[in-house]
């Protein structure tokens, strides 16, 4: 089965654990306006990125983007 990325839900796990966008570009190192490109779907986020971002923030990598069938 063929599945696409739909928007990016990073804002929402961030807020449903109380950590701003500037707290998890320090703890990845990354820059606060690369996270804000992923959130508004300007850029996807590499895999890796991904586990990391997922990881530190404790959710499964699936919850940071809507997943959709592509069939």
């Amino acid at each position: 089965m063929k599945l696409t990325l739909g928007r990016c839900l990073l804002d929402r796990r961030l807020a449903e654990r109380g950590i701003s966008k500037e707290q998890l570009a320090a703890e990845l190192r990354i820059r606060p306006e690369r996270l804000i490109d992923y959130i508004d779907n300007t850029r996807i986020m590499p895999l890796k990125t991904a586990i990391s971002i997922a990881d530190t923030v404790g959710c499964d990598v699936r919850e940071l983007y809507e997943i959709e069938s592509a069939e």
